[in-house]
């Protein structure tokens, strides 16, 4: 059996700057180191699901839809996701706009600040998602992987023909904005963090408690899978048959910039894999907290073996 992740979302070249602190409004801070590096939130998750996947006996295929620039950053990008084993058939050159550009400032805690210029991003259309999912043979062992970096008609439009033709999908509702419910009640699971999902719920997140209420809501809303995101507690899982605080290994964080794109990136894997929800979120949860060990986004995404070196005595259900 060969399962499949297939990403849909951004790719950007971050310009990241680490330093002791984060500017205030109309403040300018000088000193820090300066990294240039391949990111946005879809190309980030479909590295971390190829790194994942990678050693793994269950073997996921996994395959990017993105649209950037023709220009350095652009080739560069589909340069590095062939590196990684991702399949770029999907990835599109748009003759007109430029690739995604993101300007990151990180400080000594580790915590982090983002604008994006979405370029080619925004221009990534329905049309060129449809290919990617009439290529889908087996729905059963595929899961489909959503952000909101790209136009929200897009988003929708992979989210109910993902539906219609019976594929999972996973949607990581960031950066976060309203959505529809139509599109809540067609997703298998949710995955905002803290801030996201006070904004779709109206609950401020802040313990396990209110992150109950915040799943109530979204399983009102037809979400039948939610979880929670809580940083370095690990996240909140609540399906229709329970839920679990599901805790993250104890770390030094370095740089948290990529870690929600590390664990849905792991979790897309784990499920695609056959792995239940509980033991996914658990997967998810441990590649995330080796991500923020590490400087950058891609280059601190994990793989397989340092996760979980006894990857192939899974058993998939």
């Amino acid at each position: 059996m060969t399962s499949l992740v297939c990403v849909i979302g951004s790719s950007n070249t971050d310009m990241v700057i680490k330093g002791d602190k984060l500017p205030a409004p109309g403040e300018t801070v000088l000193g820090g180191t300066f990294l240039m590096n391949p990111g946005g939130k879809g190309a980030n998750q479909a590295v971390a699901a190829a790194r994942l996947a990678a050693d793994s006996r269950q073997s996921a295929t996994v395959l990017f839809v993105a649209n950037v620039g023709n220009d350095l950053f652009g080739r560069q990008a589909i340069e590095q996701f062939e590196r990684e084993g991702i399949q770029t058939t999907f990835v599109t050159t748009d003759a007109d706009e430029p690739s995604g550009v993101a300007l990151i400032g990180v400080d000594s805690s580790g915590e982090n600040s983002i604008m994006v210029a979405s370029g080619a991003n925004a221009r990534l259309s329905p049309a060129q998602v449809e290919p990617a999912l009439t290529s889908v043979t087996d729905a059963d062992h595929t899961v489909v992987l959503l952000q909101l970096e790209i136009p929200i008609p897009t988003v929708a439009y992979a989210i109910r023909q993902s539906y219609e033709r019976g594929i999972r999908v996973v949607l990581n509702p960031a950066p976060a904005q309203k959505l529809d419910p139509v599109l809540l009640a067609c997703l298998h699971v949710i995955t905002p963090n803290e801030t996201e999902a006070e904004l779709l719920t109206g609950v401020r997140v802040t313990d396990e408690t209110t992150a109950r209420q915040a799943a109530d809501w979204l399983h009102e809303a037809g979400v039948p899978n939610v979880v929670i995101t809580l940083g370095s507690r690990g996240a909140y899982l609540s399906t229709g048959s329970g839920a679990w605080l599901v805790g993250a290994p104890s770390v030094t964080a370095v740089d948290t910039t990529a870690a929600g794109d590390c664990f849905n990136g792991a979790l897309a894997v784990a499920l695609a894999e056959g792995l239940d929800l509980r033991d996914s979120v658990a997967f998810a949860s441990k590649a995330a907290s080796i991500s923020v060990t590490r400087m950058g986004a891609q280059s601190s995404m994990p793989h397989r073996a340092e996760v979980d070196p006894l990857s192939h005595s899974f058993n998939p259900s």
